[in-house]
């Protein structure tokens, strides 16, 4: 219990105080205690917890819960003119939606276990009855299409993914290097060779002149042809922890079984074969001291040895013949033995004797002891014929299970052989020695019985029984002995023998089996074959599981004997054991199993003698079948016989020396466990059976003085006997009232019928004391009495008992011990799994059994006429103040209650607990059942008015109460044919008060806990989180049966609770769980009115939209507002779409730009995946697949656009551009992944504030928003939620919305798409295979950078990010007690798994592909309709720029040939609609969407190509259309390319010929403009591009020769001296180059160039002081700037159509250089450089008083200038190195010489080193041995040969003496160098990180391999010895040199290690040849 009283603690921070109650009397408290709870708690707890009242019903903010619509009167009041069809099945619940099905329970066995007697008392039938019914589901139809059972799940993906078309990227298409390799040098040579090239296929009607519309209307029907219908099967559902929603169906209870195994006995042979041996086996466990099994006899004697016993040996049952058997084990350990045990028949001589024969004797020896042999035969035969009925102890031996098991499970065969060899010499020979078979393993790994490999087991050794050490202790001795090193055992001498048995899993469903009963189990196709015995298991620990099977079995275990005191002859002794119905010796019943080889039962069984002794031990087992029925006659007779070995005359074979006996009932139980009896030398008297033999009968004789002399236990395993006091008592006393017979005997005690009500509710409250086990074991019975005592109270003595209050609370405690003793049986929403079995499968109404002929019959649930039912009306106390008034007919008179209770509480009690006299009206009534009560409404009763402990515990195990409750519901409406009826006449009001009630209980008391997490008050707190969850589902169970308005109106109670408190993050997680788990509902569509057209509903509430919604942009007739409140969260919206209302205002919320950082990361995370989680469920539903009802659908989720579009800014930057870099520059390739500055932004340290690009944002001047959501992933799930609302929503409804929509929200959903188009860019196969490894990794590590980042502040912050780690496994409290770890479960998504194969790969790829076609077709359709919607507006160019920003965009992005069909389309017929969008407003656009149709004209892929190709063709003609000219076009097409050139790594020209080729062919075929100039413009323009394209071909030949590249991208620019645009590309591709080899100061050059080609022709366009006058005002920076200037004649005017029109050519891109000139000089250390630059820039932020830019800039230059001061001296630059080269070798370098630029401290060595490397490259060159003959190696050769040299230079260096330092620095310089050791790693890269196809050339890859381990190693004793060389001015650069050798190694480690597994195959088949010859050998 947690608290006595939560609502008597003081909380005055919350602004109100309940003080404490201290001393004041009891009766205060009480009724105190019930106030709060009637009154204050329906009524909201507390005044200062209230919610705000409404201000007014037009203003509710979206933190209220607005009042729902009656659902049942709108849909009367409402009808839909659809008739039938999908649509109509939209409107209203299913009539089959709920039914009550009565499965039959599955049988194990082809016969029913039940007893085989007639008549049975109550409780017999009752059980039996409880084993056989069948269960009663109740089934809801359509529930699995509900989010809780329609999980995402990868499996259901891939079933939804079939059939899907491959798409085809370029970037998925291998480069086909060598397809036009040797036609390069042609194009190089030849401009004419290009008009005799193939075009690309022309499309069709191109050149057309088409009208618009019709254009517009053939894109619509290509593009919207064989589309993807189920978007969400494309996407992943989110990575989250199991889904609260999801509610198992529970297990159906069925008998327990452990870990089977099976166990063959296949033969037994000793040296000598004289005698019959009879064998058991049984499971031992030597740590609990406990045998787990009941013994499995089997016989394997020949039939001739068999034939020796044939005159004592009836014919034999086939049930005992078997020779197998299933062991089950629950409890697996390292301590589980199978012991083995044989007898034989009893002979003269003790056991040694006997024995002695089989330890002499060997087989091999048999010819030499013929004789001997002969003599024991006979000897045998003789014993056997007169002693063949006894038995007598001979061996045992023990195999350690656990052994076999792990030693089979780690042999790779098949099945395994082991020969076990106990201690002999010749077990050395075995598989399995003597360490395999002792050794032990630690932890629970090793004792898996399920999947190791099958074994024969060979038992070579037995050890023969000790008479006098024959008990179980000993054995346990034994057992512990055997495990240590020095055993006891091994010094004895065994018996020698051949035991085969096969040990192995046990198959799921084996053929051929017998229950421990003897009953034959499913499968048993013949009778005659020799069966498997199932073997009962003893557990070692309880076992927690509900009867299921009728099971009444006995065993009986003598122990021992003590007859040392007795008189007379009694030496070898046996017990004869009989079970006993009378005293009579004909009343033995046949119910003692059979052994082996024998009949199925007998009437008595004996024990095995020790001969000639007095005390004998035993350890026989006599398995009994009980009788159903007992009666006190009932009793075990043991009968004691001294047995004549030796054959005298006149002596008989055995003589009775004793009897004792063990009634079978006392006092009604049965009687088990140890017993101590005396024995009797006489026949008990008659009527002995009903007396102990402990009572002292007189006249009889004693052994011992009436001592216990005989030790004897007796064990029940019975599904009918509880074996427990308290259930007996309470079982005992319920029949009693069934069978209404007093007085009643339980114990000691006979209670009379006055005395009965006193001792049946002591019982009931006794209940709580009995033991855990027998309660599970009978659980089911004792809930259905308990359940019966609720509803029908008894009649006793004339009077009604009312024990509901009683029962109710004992179920309440029972439940309350099942969670907290088996914690591992709960479900993540603390159910325990056998008490929704029980509900699940179990309970029924009492008196709703199929079939059953009347209320009373005996088929009910105790079947009496002695039960009442208790009226309504007379037992409500009036202080139950609810909502409607109700009648009392309590009478007054009535002596038992109180004319004035003291206390609601009392007044409650006296009634509830009162005996009341029948009144007319009914108040009780003795005639039957026709007032029977229901269960759900006196549940509901007992709940409300329960107080104190038991409230509490019922609030703790709610959710059992509520599910029991929603079953009873059911029923009751199944059986009373109510399902049609109308939902607001199915319950009665009083019920539905109750349940209000309930439900403000259980959030006041929730409430009260979340007040005291904020005081950090400690208390259970996954208590709260079960509380919610539970009340979640019941009112989601509600809307499927009650009045759904009604239900409603309590979600909006709680939702009104769940925000009212002043910190709502805290409820957030609790609201959403909530609300998740109402909206999992499967007719959640429905209870959404999907159809309603938002008219006013009918209450006060006019019509109007929400204060707070996004509305501004609206028209106000009432047309559009209908509109507006589709598409905003409207007060209408969100009463008549209640549920969708209350999700998407939770998002709204959750992702207002206000709300708190941390809350929006966790709960934001929650409610998108919500969001998903419906989204893709409706996708995947078969009753939404017509698109006319999933318009519908998406009707609901219209507002989410709107939601969405308001948080762009706060969306995570799928761009991923740095904001200093321009959208046209931006070929977005791929998304940005977070800093670790952005993450402790969140934590709320100060941090840089974050930017977007400027094109990115609504409006044209620059804004920053802060990137809230920083994890990719949620956002990815919101925005394909957006998706499949555009996708889905009606296409004229959206065209309305948008008309409506300003100027700035329209833009703001283009940014939107724009974003969009980024998220789902595909990757690609490369990516993927490429992360395949690292994925995961990554996201869990940043995952943990930002969490660790949060947890860097204090508060609630880091409680939740704790949460999410599983640190404190829920929302506000400590894990300790947390008992179901979320990630174990099987729902759970495999995220985890790292290494998938190719076909994985591919299937990921073949998804991603497809999802990236169809997210962009979608958002090509929006922009279809904004381009339709904006088309006759005023401010369409604005939007239309939008428009066509996304299309670029898309174009930019990864896209597949299918897209960018019809991406291009759109574009043509924008461009049609549009051109003066291109050609004079969009400048940039135009330059962008030519560098984009340049990129898809060089595709690899034809179709891309031919779209590409055409597109630009019409744009030519188009721009030539408006002026007779295309100069615009041209300037952009040609700089394109050059920019293409400069910068695309797969850039391929031999494509783009093909398409300027298709280019020309085009404008050959154009009729209409063949007699203007156009045809020769766009030949002009297409050789330029040809003459582009050959600097192409020069810049790829040097492309891994950077020297030479940029010396070539130089004389290009060069060659664009008169061209400003073009040479500005190529000096901006120069300036890239530099940065990537991080060379800095060059890059920077480039971009001072720039800006100064830029400040040149800015000086003759604007006249404004503050630029700089030209390129002079640059030469203090350099004085090459001087070649921008624009002086010769031949200069370009700037004023000429299409000269520098790019976006540097203003003021704004001249400060875009100059900034990121300074950053480069900075990064080069070059501060004086940047203190030139930012003279130039401070003018103009100066003029444009910009003080923040201003600001920053000063604040870099004293950065800069610091620098300088603390840098003085120590600053690096560059080493400059003259290289010449000489010699014909050379070709065109011969006799030039260069200047090299090397990285700081770079040496001589370095450099010549990398030179000598460029120089040999790889290629093959020949070696010159002594014999002058020539031999070419090969690449990887060569490779070794190099390594080999530097290997041996470094350890001559080393190992010098004297040393050279000088030498060992060049040395190592030149291996571990920065720079060089690019050589060695480079090399190990190239020929050791794939393994070779070639087999030949493993053997070179394994040699250079070690070649490297062998030069690591050298480079690291190289260094130690320079250490130990060099001066203090040194050890600078000697740590420089050791973290380069850190990072070598590091990077060649895994090439290192891996090893070529080919070269090891050849020797495993030799190594395993030899190690069977050594054994075969040792053999």
């Amino acid at each position: 219990m947690l608290f006595k009283d939560p609502y008597c603690l003081e909380l005055s921070c919350f602004g109100c105080k309940l003080s404490n109650l201290g001393p004041k009397g009891p009766q205060y408290q009480e009724k105190r205690e019930f106030s709060v709870q009637r009154n204050v708690y329906a009524h909201g707890l507390f005044p200062c917890f209230q919610t705000l009242p409404l201000l007014a019903f037009s203003q509710v903010p979206l933190t209220e819960a607005v009042d729902p619509v009656d659902l049942e009167d709108y849909l009367i009041t409402h009808p839909i003119a659809v008739e039938s069809g999908p649509l109509r099945d939209l409107l209203e619940f299913p009539p089959d939606d709920i039914e009550v099905v009565y499965t039959p329970r599955e049988c194990r066995t082809l016969v029913s276990a039940v007893p085989e007697e007639s008549e049975m008392d109550p409780h017999v039938r009752d059980c039996v009855r409880s084993y056989t019914e069948d269960w009663a589901i109740v089934n809801r139809k359509y529930h699995k299409l509900g989010t809780g059972f329609n999980p995402n799940t990868l499996d259901k993906q891939k079933e939804r993914q079939k059939g899907l078309p491959k798409q085809v990227f370029e970037s998925d298409e291998a480069p086909d290097g060598n397809s036009y390799h040797d036609e390069q040098v042609t194009w190089a040579c030849s401009i004419f060779d290009l008009k005799n090239s193939l075009p690309d296929a022309l499309l069709p009607n191109l050149l057309d002149r088409t009208p618009n519309e019709e254009i517009d209307h053939h894109n619509e029907d290509q593009r919207k042809s064989n589309r993807h219908k189920e978007l969400f099967a494309l996407h992943p559902a989110p990575d989250e922890e199991e889904p609260i929603e999801r509610l198992s169906i529970p297990e159906v209870p069925k008998e327990h079984f452990g870990q089977r195994l099976l166990v063959k006995c296949l033969s037994l042979k000793f040296e000598i074969e004289i005698e019959p041996i009879f064998a058991s086996l049984a499971l031992y466990d030597v740590k609990e001291k406990k045998k787990i099994s009941e013994n499995f006899y089997f016989d394997l004697n020949s039939e001739q040895m068999k034939g020796m016993l044939r005159p004592h040996v009836p014919p034999a049952a086939i049930s005992t013949l078997a020779r197998s058997a299933i062991f089950s084990i629950t409890y697996p350990s390292q301590d589980v033995f199978l012991v083995i045990k044989l007898e034989k028949v009893l002979q003269q001589g003790d056991i040694g004797e006997c024995a002695e024969p089989y330890m002499i004797f060997k087989e091999s020896d048999a010819a030499k002891n013929k004789e001997k042999l002969e003599k024991l035969k006979c000897q045998a035969e003789q014993f056997c014929q007169r002693l063949g009925k006894y038995r007598m102890p001979f061996a045992w031996t023990a195999i350690h299970l656990m052994n076999i098991v792990s030693s089979a499970g780690s042999l790779e065969r098949d099945s395994t052989e082991v020969e076990v060899g106990s201690w002999s010499e010749r077990r050395n020979s075995s598989i399995v020695g003597r360490r395999s078979l002792e050794r032990t393993t630690s932890g629970d790994e090793a004792c898996n019985l399920t999947s190791f490999r099958p074994a024969t087991l060979t038992v070579t050794n037995f050890f023969k029984q000790e008479g006098d050490r024959l008990s179980d202790e000993d054995l346990y001795k034994f057992l512990a002995d055997m495990r240590r090193p020095s055993s006891v055992l091994r010094r004895l001498r065994p018996i020698t023998a051949q035991l085969k048995i096969d040990i192995s899993p046990a198959p799921e469903n084996p053929h051929y089996c017998l229950t421990p009963e003897l009953l034959q189990v499913k499968l048993y196709p013949d009778s005659r074959v020799r069966p498997t015995r199932e073997i009962l298991e003893f557990p070692a620990r309880d076992v927690y599981v509900p009867n299921t099977t009728y099971r009444n079995l006995l065993y009986v275990y003598p122990q021992s004997l003590n007859f040392a005191n007795r008189q007379g002859s009694a030496r070898n002794i046996t017990v004869k054991v009989q079970f006993m119905y009378g005293e009579d010796p004909s009343n033995a019943m046949p119910v003692i199993f059979g052994k082996s080889s024998c009949p199925e039962f007998s009437k008595e069984a004996y024990t095995a003698v020790v001969y000639h002794n007095r005390s004998p031990d035993f350890h026989e087992e006599i398995k009994i079948k009980l009788p159903a029925t007992l009666t006190d006659h009932h009793h075990l007779l043991f009968t004691f016989y001294h047995v004549s070995c030796q054959q005298k005359q006149n002596t008989p074979l055995e003589t009775p020396v004793g009897y004792t006996w063990i009634p079978m009932l006392q006092n009604g139980r049965l009687k088990t466990g140890q017993f101590c009896l005396p024995v009797s030398l006489e026949k008990p008297p008659q009527a002995y059976s009903v007396l102990s033999p402990e009572v002292p009968l007189p006249g009889m004789k004693w052994v011992d003085n009436h001592k216990g002399v005989f030790n004897v236990e007796v064990v029940a395993v019975s599904s009918l006997h509880t074996q427990d006091p308290y259930l007996d008592k309470f079982f005992a006393l319920v029949h009693a009232l069934d069978e209404h017979m007093f007085p009643v005997r339980i114990g000691d005690m006979r209670i009379m019928e006055n005395n009965l009500e006193n001792e049946l509710k002591s019982s009931i409250s006794a209940l709580n004391s009995s033991q855990l086990e027998p309660v599970v074991r009978f659980l089911h019975l004792l809930l259905d009495k308990l359940i019966l005592l609720v509803v029908r109270p008894p009649v006793i003595a004339g009077q009604i008992v009312n024990l509901g209050q009683a029962s109710f609370e004992a179920m309440a405690s029972i439940i309350n011990r099942l969670h907290k003793n088996l914690d591992g049986n709960q479900d993540q929403h603390g159910r325990n799994s056998l008490l929704a079995s029980y509900i699940y499968y179990v309970f029924r109404l009492p008196n709703t059994y199929p079939n059953s002929p009347s209320p009373g019959s005996p088929g009910g649930l105790g079947g009496s006429v002695h039960y009442a039912t208790m009226a309504r009306s007379a037992v409500r106390p009036a202080s139950l103040n609810l909502t409607r008034t109700r009648s009392r007919s309590l009478s007054n008179s009535n002596p038992d209650i109180s004319g004035t209770p003291t206390s609601p509480d009392d007044e409650v009690r006296s009634i509830i607990g009162s005996k009341v006299q029948m009144h007319s009206r009914g108040a009780w009534t003795n005639s039957g059942f026709a007032s029977m009560q229901l269960f759900h409404e006196e549940l509901a009763l007992q709940w409300v008015v329960c107080s104190g402990s038991v409230r509490e515990a019922a609030l703790q195990q709610a959710w059992f109460f509520f599910e029991l409750m929603v079953k009873s519901m059911v029923h009751h409406l199944y059986f009373a044919d109510k399902l049609d009826a109308s939902r607001k006449n199915r319950f009665p009001e009083r019920f539905m008060d109750d349940v209000t009630a309930l439900v403000n209980q259980k959030l006041a008391f929730e409430y009260i806990c979340i007040a005291l997490l904020l005081l950090s008050v400690f208390f259970d707190t996954e208590m709260v989180e079960r509380l919610n969850t539970s009340l979640a589902f019941f009112l989601n169970d509600l809307l499927s049966i009650m009045d759904r308005g009604f239900v409603f109106v309590l979600i909006k109670t709680c939702y009104k609770q769940l925000y009212s408190l002043t910190n709502p993050s805290n409820l957030a997680s609790l609201r959403l769980d909530f609300l998740r788990i109402i909206c999992s509902h499967e007719h959640y569509v429905t209870l959404n009115l999907p159809c309603s057209l938002l008219t006013p509903p009918a209450s006060p509430s006019p019509s109007v939209s929400s204060a707070t919604s996004q509305s501004s942009g609206f028209s106000t007739n009432v047309q559009d507002q209908k509109i507006a409140n589709m598409f905003e969260l409207s007060v209408p919206f969100r009463q008549q779409h209640y549920l969708a209302g209350l999700v998407l205002t939770e998002l709204a919320v959750i992702l207002d730009p206000d709300a708190e950082g941390i809350q929006l990361y966790f709960s934001g995370k929650k409610v998108i995946n919500m969001v998903h989680n419906l989204l893709s469920s409706h996708d995947s539903d078969p009753r939404y697949a017509d698109p006319q009802v999933k318009a519908r659908v998406a009707m609901l989720y219209l507002p989410l656009i709107g939601v969405i579009m308001e948080t762009v800014p706060q969306l995570y930057d799928f761009t991923g551009r740095p904001s200093c870099v321009a959208a046209d520059d931006y070929e977005g390739e791929s998304g940005s992944m977070i800093s670790q500055t952005v993450a402790m932004a969140i934590a709320g340290t100060s941090v840089p504030q974050l930017t977007r690009p400027s094109s990115f944002l609504l409006t044209s001047s620059v804004q920053s928003y802060p990137c809230l959501f920083l994890d990719p992933h949620p956002v990815r799930s919101l925005l394909i939620c957006l998706l499949w609302v555009l996708k889905n929503a009606d296409e004229s409804v959206l065209q309305k919305w948008f008309t409506d929509l300003s100027v700035l929200q329209l833009n703001r959903l283009l940014d939107l798409l724009y974003l969009c188009v980024s998220c789902f860019e595909y990757k690609g196969k490369k990516v993927f295979e490429r992360m395949n490894s690292l994925t995961f990794k990554k996201s869990k590590d940043m995952r943990a950078k930002l969490e660790e980042a949060i947890l860097g502040s204090i508060g609630a912050r880091q409680e939740m990010v704790r949460r999410s780690r599983g640190q404190l496994g829920n929302a506000f409290g400590s894990q300790e007690n947390l008992r179901w770890r979320k990630d174990m479960t099987h729902w759970r998504q495999n995220t985890e798994k790292l290494d998938k194969s190719r076909a994985e790969i591919e299937h990921e790829a073949l998804i991603d592909g497809n999802l990236a076609t169809e997210a962009n077709l979608i958002i090509l359709d929006t922009l279809e309709i904004v381009v339709q919607t904006v088309s006759v507006t005023e401010s369409k160019e604005s939007i239309l720029g939008g428009v066509l920003k996304v299309l670029l965009h898309s174009m930019a992005c990864n896209q597949s040939a299918l897209y960018l069909q019809h991406c291009f389309a759109t574009q043509r017929a924008l461009v049609s609609k549009f051109p003066e969008l291109l050609f004079e407003e969009e400048t940039e656009q135009c330059a962008d969407l030519c560098l984009r149709l340049l990129r898809h004209c060089s595709s690899s892929i034809s179709t891309i190509r031919s779209h590409a190709s055409a597109s630009l063709y019409l744009l030519m003609r188009q721009n030539f259309e408006i002026g007779n000219n295309f100069a615009r076009v041209k300037m952009q097409v040609t700089m394109s390319l050059s920019s293409l050139v400069g910068t695309s790594q797969n850039f391929n020209e031999e494509f783009l010929r093909r398409s300027l080729k298709t280019i020309l062919t085009y404008a050959e075929e154009d009729l209409e403009l063949r007699e203007t100039t156009f045809p020769d413009q766009v030949q002009d323009l297409v050789f330029n591009l040809h003459m582009i394209l050959s600097d192409t071909v020069k810049m790829k030949e040097h492309q891994e020769d950077p020297e030479m590249l940029i010396d070539l991208m130089y004389r290009i620019a060069k060659g664009y001296q008169n061209s400003p645009d073009l040479r500005l590309t190529w000096l901006q591709n120069m300036a890239g180059k530099h940065s990537e080899r991080s060379n800095h100061a060059e890059s920077a050059q480039c971009l001072v160039h720039s800006a100064a080609l830029v400040a040149e022709y800015l000086s003759m366009l604007e006249d404004r002081k503050y630029l700089p006058v030209g390129c002079v005002t640059f030469q203090n920076i350099s004085s090459n700037v001087l070649e921008e200037s624009a002086v010769s004649d031949d200069v370009v005017s700037p004023d000429e159509e299409g000269i520098c029109s790019g976006k540097y050519f203003t003021e704004a891109g001249l400060v875009g250089l100059l900034e990121q000139a300074a950053a480069s000089f900075s990064m080069a250390g070059m501060y004086e450089a940047v203190n030139e630059v930012y003279k130039v820039l401070i003018p103009i932020h100066e003029a444009n008083r910009d003080a923040k830019k201003l600001s920053t800039i000063h604040g870099k230059l004293q950065e800069a200038f610091s620098k300088i001061v603390h840098q003085d001296g120590k600053r690096m630059f560059g080493t400059y190195f003259r290289v010449g080269f000489y010699g014909t070798k050379f070709g065109d370098l011969d006799e030039q010489e260069f200047v090299y630029k090397e990285p700081a401290i770079t040496k001589l060595a370095e450099i010549s080193h990398r030179l000598e490397v460029w120089v040999h490259g790889a290629e093959f060159r020949p070696i010159h041995p002594a014999q002058q003959s020539c031999i070419i190696l090969t690449p990887i050769e060569v490779a070794i040969e190099d390594m080999q040299k530097k290997t041996q230079e470094l350890a001559f260096a080393t190992h010098q003496d004297p040393a050279d330092p000088k030498m060992l620095q060049m040395v190592l310089q030149g291996s571990v160098g920065t720079t060089v050791n690019q050589g060695p790693l480079e090399v190990a890269q190239v020929f050791l990180s794939e393994i070779p196809n070639d087999p030949k050339l493993f053997r070179h890859h394994n040699k250079l391999r070690l070649c490297f381990k062998d030069f690591t190693k050298r480079c690291e004793d190289a260094l130690r010895k320079n250490k130990s060389l060099i001066g203090p001015d040194q050890k600078e650069y000697q740590r420089e040199l050791e973290r380069n050798y850190h990072r070598l190694k590091e990077a060649l480690q895994p090439l290192i290690n891996r090893k070529i597994p080919q070269l090891y195959k050849a020797v495993l088949p030799v190594t395993c040849h030899r190690d069977s010859f050594s054994r075969k050998s040792a053999g």
